[in-house]
């Protein structure tokens, strides 16, 4: 496969550092891209690195990274919001811009997507937004977690176990995710926008999918993943038919 990848770090807005990792086509870069995490997972998800990877070949260099105590990035999760995470995406970008080049594509997987389109307009240089899987609302995600564990809005706190892992969460990252407008963030999103979302999706409902085609803003593209499922495990040929899909999306629609 023809890329090389480079660890990078890079300060957020509170001045803690994040890691990264760029992978770098070996021919000439055609445009740069970041691309998020899911909520809980991190930069090396094995859907990510191979998507990222896959973009690299067709000339896309991408910084794939972890958000704040995520991963190998410094932090403390627990103390963070979905509002943090909007501010490490523009902190991204930043380091792009002062070290190598704008992104003009933003990518993001599950609440990662959601991060992107509520970041997008704060990043003059972004010509395009990709979502994976991609809720179309945060209000799934605060429901989910309050029943998971009841103590997170009646004590303050609580632990949670995903992906095999425990996290402790705090109510102010519920309570930010509630009072999150992601449907208006699609709405005035007046960019290209391109939507995966497996079909059988046992996290999200497919329905976030269609409600996010339908509160587009702007031209929006729709890729069902048939008989895929979150994590684009289920069939090992998703990450690398994702990839040349972005690419053949990006070549149309961003310049």
């Amino acid at each position: 496969m023809q890329h090389r990848s480079q660890r990078v770090r890079f300060a957020n807005s509170k001045g803690l550092f994040l890691s990264g990792i760029i992978e770098w086509p070996v021919e000439p870069t055609k445009r740069f891209a970041i691309f998020s995490h899911c909520f809980t997972c991190t930069k090396d998800l094995k859907a990510i690195v191979r998507i990222s990877r896959g973009l690299a070949t067709h000339g896309i260099a991408v910084l794939r990274f972890d958000f704040t105590g995520l991963g190998d990035s410094q932090g403390d999760f627990s103390s963070t919001t979905f509002v943090d995470n909007q501010s490490d995406v523009v902190a991204a970008a930043e380091y792009l811009q002062a070290n190598f080049e704008s992104p003009q594509l933003l990518i993001g997987h599950s609440l990662g997507g959601a991060a992107m389109i509520s970041s997008a307009p704060r990043i003059s240089s972004v010509q395009g937004v990709v979502t994976i899987a991609s809720p179309s609302d945060t209000l799934h995600l605060a429901n989910l977690l309050s029943r998971m564990n009841p103590d997170i809005e009646q004590t303050g706190s609580g632990t949670v176990v995903i992906g095999g892992r425990t996290h402790l969460i705090r109510v102010g990252m519920i309570e930010q995710l509630r009072r999150t407008d992601l449907p208006t963030a699609f709405r005035e999103l007046r960019m290209p926008l391109l939507i995966f979302f497996p079909l059988e999706d046992e996290t999200l409902p497919f329905r976030h999918g269609i409600e996010a085609l339908q509160l587009a803003g702007g031209p929006v593209s729709f890729v069902t993943l048939e008989g895929s499922d979150h994590l684009l495990v289920k069939r090992p040929g998703d990450p690398d038919f994702v990839a040349d899909m972005i690419r053949t999306w990006g070549n149309r629609n961003l310049q």
